[in-house]
């Protein structure tokens, strides 16, 4: 071997074979087991230095064996020599450049040139196979650790060098031996006789025949020795990867396996106990060992790479094409060959991060055909060793810092990276959408959905360029009818819309908002479709932090948004773009946010139309709120659009469909049965048609533009677009009132309301907006009676109510024109309120809604100072409602002449008031007409509510507006006040049950003791107001006193349902208004003319004569109270008549009072007196009635306490020395005594001794007054 020459390889190949044949001679020998004992421990001597040698006294037989085990170590140590040899040239041959390293940079490498190198590549191909066959053989029968270790280093180097040569058989060949010695698997005909030993009772599971795996020293060499030449080789394996493969499986199932164990061990262990003992060492260092070798790859050669991972893909399809015709156990093993291969490819995948695009094809395809397998457990492996690949590359540093920096200058150099990027990220996104549009399989659908989740969920932001296959693939899955799907898919939409729109592109962005779209329209889950909208609400808020308002609209009254610094660079972060990039710095500023807004506006408008209420419904609130709540940031240009093509067309879409849609009755969904009957979800009845629930739309849309015109109205309006959509709204209310809805007629009309009343207050309602909605109310209520029933009810409820807020809001804008046409349209409502007599609440005496509800808002009617001439249509038009019988009163009136006020009052006063018959006005307004009720007279409508319900509850609310009414107005209205009033008192006859009458007297009494205050405080009228007035004033005040006390009053009125109690209080009453005629207006300093006063004297008195005047058979009918009524009236002349120095305060009025009602009561008196003496005649020894004693009694008792006044006495019919001749030092003076002395000379006869005793009481008062008790004979 010393000539290197090719042809000198046969010498060396002769060599070999013979020292084969003496290690082949193993297998003849009778004590081959004693030789190969010897061998090992001849090598394990020399290992270890020492020589070896036989025992002194061995046996003849020993020494044979000696001599055989010697010769074969000689054959094995020559055979190792040439090994070793062949590997030397090999080195030198690369040493010298003959041959390219294992770690070289050529990809693949070169061709063998060179003396050496042919030399190596001769004496391989003509030594290799008797090499193989020697080395295989001894190794196979040997145990000893130094010849197994002798032995694999030949194996190794032999290997290595066929490796560098490029010797592919003889490369494969030793591979395939060398794994032959690494772990022994039991085979079927082992694992059958271990299963029918007769031994064994119950033979053992077959998975644990096949995996209790005993690894043995040799076998662990053996391994080590396979990861050396695989490290060694990586670049040169190619093919042959598939032999190492199949072992490094092997040994990867042997490692997991729980009953897998080391020689040393006899038993099984568990894997737990196995891992934290030292014994197991050896498979910790196999599995770093194994799990190294994977690693790496990242310094092999790129084609090196490739070729593992197709033989990890053969050994994964080899293994697939077995598992799908076996089962159990081995079926298992299959699937663990797989399961090694999909692993380690995910290894190297990571590993090679820097050059992934490469390989990513290779990789990624494999997992597609496991994901597709019909097998569960193979999609499974498929479906996560794609998703681990995915976020794996995603997540590579590498990725994350895709774009290099400081490469100014560069732009070529960028782009091309780029382009790269580019194609690397749609590479990585691409296999799921291959693998979702690519089969029906709802489970692999469903797993490329979960991998696109947690991809979004991981590294979504990182994304640029695959958004369209992802959109794309998202926007399908809406489609599906597949419930699962359709939540995966919008799963990740969510993740999108939550977190990720300000990473994407923004050119992707219409298309995110589409995909939303198809989420919300989709029918597969409710859900879904409600969460979706509630996406596009989001998409909004997002858009709304871009939108930039032009200088001129900033100055219109719109706020904006303040332009962001450096909002193309922060764009461009957001996208992980430097800003040098050009194409990427136009894509931020390709932003239309407008467009944007629009496209979400149009989705919501869109789904406004579902025939899902729910949905439709969370669309509209969506749409409004959207505009709500950044409508500050909207253009002029945007509102108008926004109004033209999305507010009000959504309020004519909802109100078509809600006219159109069938209002037939459905049962809910069926939950379930009982008794064989189906039963259904129970379902409110103002929602059990399609048509109801269409009005619950239409209610939301108006509810909606009422919070946009809320908040909006005073820009809004400066559009040029605004008044032809106002107009239409109001085309709508007016529609929406006649329709029968009772929620949309009221939403609409709350619509309106709530637009006048946030900004009239404000000065920002233009008066044509404030006369628009008056038209529209008017509208209303003259349409109303076309109608009936409880929606119309409320609706005018509603209108009625709205009319009062709107004055309280808006008084200051209103004209008396408008004044007039509000107060024309709360008549409207009052007359057709009360014509309609089908209310049930009218039967149990209650007020009508509406009329309530006109009760409630007239307090808040008062005119302002601008339109004060106001109050008098105001209090005149609800005078109107109270009764108008044809009493002795209003005849009384008809025929009287009207004066007017003083000249002291507006012109325009005196001719409201002059113009009008019967001293009352009446609205007639040109604009407000009932054609209708033009010819109901005021009687018929009262009639129309029982009991004068309504007049009840108006007396008090018009009686506290007089009394608030301002000076002038007020004295030209008291007059009518007082008929009204008095009216008002006189259907006591009529219905005395009634409260009317009763409520009447008190408010009479309080405005005219209010009235007495007035002038007590300010000494008399003030100078607006004139006596011709005040005198009208008094007089229709004395028609009522005159007509009420003498007719109602005192009289036995017929009741069948008055308790003793309630004719307690109205007997309490009578003496009430008997007392604020006697006590407060006769004895006050009232400017009432003289026959004014006479007239309410003489009423008293006429009062007073009730019991004196009647037959003495009809006295003793009349009930107790008629009596006391009497009395008191005749004690009420009897004190005006009176004088107390200490009390009274003595003036003009007051002087005349007593002058006229002194002589009124000496008439009266008289006619007492006189008539007692003839009915004591009459009687003869009857006794007389008790009303007649009683009042009898009291005349004399009261005329003994009776003192008057000086002034008074002048007017008493006297003579004239009798009034000169009163003892002047007599201050109690009773000269009314004298009067009547000629009746009480005659009543000294009476039968009565009480009357006697009082009699006698009177003249000792006379003989005082004439001072004749100091007069005697002797004097």
């Amino acid at each position: 071997m010393s000539k290197r020459h090719p042809k000198n390889t046969n010498v060396v190949e002769g060599m070999v074979k013979a020292l084969a044949r003496v290690v082949s001679s193993v297998q003849v020998l009778d004590a081959s087991e004693e030789s190969l004992a010897a061998v090992a421990g001849m090598f394990s001597s020399k290992a270890k230095g020492v020589e070896w040698s036989l025992d002194n006294d061995a046996s003849n037989a020993a020494v044979l064996v000696a001599s055989e085990a010697h010769s074969i170590t000689l054959a094995v140590e020559g055979l190792l020599g040439v090994v070793f040899t062949v590997a030397t040239l090999t080195d030198e041959a690369v040493e010298v450049g003959e041959l390219e390293s294992p770690r070289c940079e050529n990809d693949p490498p070169a061709k063998c040139t060179g003396k050496t190198a042919a030399l190596c590549i001769s004496m391989v191909d003509s030594l290799w196979l008797t090499i193989l066959d020697a080395l295989s053989l001894i190794l196979s029968r040997s145990q000893g650790e130094a010849i197994v270790l002798e032995i694999l280093k030949g194996y190794q180097a032999f290997t290595q060098a066929c490796g560098v040569l490029c010797a592919v058989e003889p490369l494969n060949s030793f591979l395939a031996s060398l794994c032959k010695f690494t772990i022994n698997f039991p085979n079927e005909m082992e694992k059958r006789s271990a299963l029918q030993s007769p031994g064994s009772k119950r033979p053992e599971p077959l998975v644990d025949q096949r995996e209790n795996i005993v690894l043995t020293p040799k076998n662990v060499q053996a391994l080590r020795t396979l990861f050396n030449i695989a490290h060694r080789l990586h670049n040169m394996l190619g093919p042959s990867w598939v032999l190492v493969l199949e072992t490094l499986a092997a040994l990867d199932r042997a490692i997991h396996s729980p009953h897998a164990t080391t020689q040393e061990v006899s038993t099984a262990v568990p894997k737990l106990m196995r891992e934290s003992s030292g014994q197991y060492s050896d498979f910790n260092i196999l599995s770093s060992l194994n799990s190294q070798l994977f690693e790496s790859s990242a310094l092999m050669h790129l084609s090196a790479v490739k070729s593992l991972l197709s033989a990890l893909h053969q050994l994964s399809d080899q293994s697939l094409a077995a598992a799908s015709s076996a089962f159990g156990p081995a079926s298992s093993q299959k699937l663990g060959s797989i399961s090694f291969s999909v692993e380690r490819m995910i290894s190297i995948l990571v590993n090679n991060l820097h050059r992934v695009q490469s390989l990513w094809d290779q990789v990624v395809g494999h997992f597609l055909e496991l994901a597709d397998s019909s097998n569960q457990h193979l999609r499974t492996i498929g479906l996560d060793a794609l998703d681990q690949s995915i976020c794996a590359v995603l997540g590579s540093d590498g990725f994350q810092d895709n774009i290099p920096t400081g490469t100014h200058g560069r732009s070529q150099e960028m782009g091309t990276r780029l382009a790269e990027l580019r194609a690397l990220e749609c590479s990585v996104i691409s296999p799921l959408r291959v693998l979702y549009f690519s089969t029906q399989n709802i489970d692999v659908r469903a797993g490329s959905l979960k991998i696109l989740l947690h991809v979004l969920e991981r590294h979504g932001e990182k994304l640029l360029h695959s958004w369209p296959n992802i959109l794309e693939m998202l926007r399908s899955v809406a489609d599906v009818s597949e419930k699962d799907l359709v939540t995966l898919g919008f799963q990740s939409l969510r993740v999108i819309m939550n977190d990720g729109l300000s990473t994407i592109p923004a050119n992707y962005l219409h298309v995110c908002i589409d995909v939303t779209g198809a989420y919300s329209a989709q029918k597969t889950e409710l859900n879904i479709s409600l969460t979706a909208v509630g996406l596009l609400w989001t998409v909004t808020d997002f858009i709304a932090k871009g939108l930039i308002q032009e200088p001129e609209e900033k100055e219109a009254g719109v706020h904006s948004i303040p332009k962001q610094k450096d909002g193309e660079k922060a764009e461009e972060q957001a996208l992980g773009i430097s800003n040098n990039v050009n194409d990427q710095a136009s894509l931020t500023n390709m932003v239309d946010y407008d467009k944007l807004l629009f496209s979400v506006f149009s989705l919501l408008q869109k789904l406004g139309a579902d025939d899902r209420p729910e949905v439709r419904n969370s669309a509209v609130r969506t749409l409004f709120q959207s505009l709500g709540s950044h409508g500050q940031k909207l253009s002029k240009i945007m509102w108008e659009d926004c109004l033209s093509n999305y507010v009000f067309p959504a309020l004519d879409r909802a109100s078509h469909m809600a006219a159109t849609s069938s209002k037939d009755e459905w049962q809910g969904k069926e939950l379930g049965t009982r008794d064989g009957k189906a039963v259904h979800m129970l379902i409110h009845h103002s929602r059990n048609t399609v048509q109801k629930q269409w009005d619950e739309t239409l209610v939301l849309v108006l509810g909606g533009i009422a919070r946009i015109l809320r908040s909006f109205f005073p820009f809004l309006r400066c559009l040029t677009n605004f008044w032809s959509c106002w107009e239409s709204l109001l085309l709508f209310v007016k529609k929406s009132t006649l329709n029968g809805s009772k929620e949309v007629a009221l939403a609409a009309i709350n619509c309106l309301q709530t637009t006048v009343l946030s900004h009239s207050p404000k000065g920002n309602l233009p008066m044509p907006y404030l006369n628009s909605v008056l038209d529209v109310f008017e509208f209303v209520l003259q349409k109303s009676p076309n109608y009936t029933g409880n929606a119309a009810g409320k609706v005018k409820q509603e209108v009625v109510h709205g009319l009062g807020e709107l004055y309280v809001q808006a008084h200051r804008m209103f004209d008396e024109s408008m004044y007039t046409q509000l107060l024309a349209i709360i008549d409207l409502a009052v007359k057709q309120a009360i014509i309609t007599t089908d209310n049930f609440e009218t039967e149990f005496g209650h007020v009508p809604p509406v009329l309530r509800t006109v009760l409630e808002i007239l307090p808040l009617l008062r005119p302002t100072e601008q339109i004060s001439s106001m109050w008098l249509i105001l209090l005149r038009e609800f005078l109107l409602y109270l009764p108008r019988s044809n009493s002795p009163l209003q005849n009384e009136e008809d025929e009287s002449e009207h004066t007017s006020s003083s000249d002291h009052l507006p012109d325009a006063h005196m001719k409201v008031k002059d113009d009008m018959p019967n001293g009352t006005a009446s609205i007639s307004p040109t604009k407000v007409e009932a054609p209708s009720l033009s010819s109901v007279s005021t009687s018929s409508l009262t009639a129309g509510i029982p009991s004068y319900l309504f007049a009840e509850k108006l007396v008090p609310v018009l009686v506290d507006l007089f009394l608030q009414a301002p000076e002038i107005e007020k004295h030209i209205i008291f007059p009518e006040l007082i008929q009204s009033l008095g009216r008002c008192m006189m259907t006591r006859r009529d219905n005395p049950d009634g409260a009317l009458w009763r409520l009447a007297v008190e408010r009479f009494n309080d405005i005219l003791v209010d009235d007495i205050k007035r002038l007590t405080v300010n000494g008399g009228p003030t100078e607006s107001i004139g006596k011709p007035a005040r005198t009208r004033i008094w007089k229709e005040v004395a028609d009522v006193y005159e007509i009420f006390l003498i007719g109602y009053c005192g009289r036995a009125l017929p009741s069948n349902s008055l308790s003793s109690v309630a004719l307690r209080a109205d007997e309490s009453l009578e003496m009430t208004i008997l007392n604020v005629l006697g006590d407060e207006i006769l004895k006050s300093s009232i400017d009432a003319p003289l026959n004014i006063l006479q007239r309410l004297v003489f009423t008293l008195d006429r009062c007073a004569s009730r019991t004196c005047s009647l037959p003495i058979e009809t006295v003793e009918l009349m009930p107790s109270h008629c009596s006391r009524f009497s009395l008191t009236c005749l004690q009420k002349l009897f004190t005006l008549s009176s004088y107390c120095k200490e009390t009274d305060d003595w003036n003009l009025a007051r002087s005349e009072v007593s002058k006229i009602s002194i002589m009124t009561l000496m008439d009266r008196c008289q006619y007492i007196l006189n008539r007692f003496l003839v009915d004591e005649v009459e009687l003869g020894d009857r006794p007389l009635p008790r009303a007649r004693l009683e009042e009898i009694i009291f005349v004399l008792q009261e005329l003994a306490r009776l003192i008057i006044h000086s002034d008074t006495a002048v007017v008493l019919p006297l003579q004239s020395y009798l009034k000169t001749g009163l003892a002047e030092e007599n201050q109690d003076k009773r000269p009314h005594l004298l009067v009547l002395f000629p009746s009480f000379c005659e009543l000294v006869t009476s039968r009565e001794p009480r009357v006697r005793e009082l009699v006698q009481v009177l003249l000792r008062l006379i003989t005082r007054e004439l001072a004749l008790e100091k007069v005697s004979l002797t004097s």
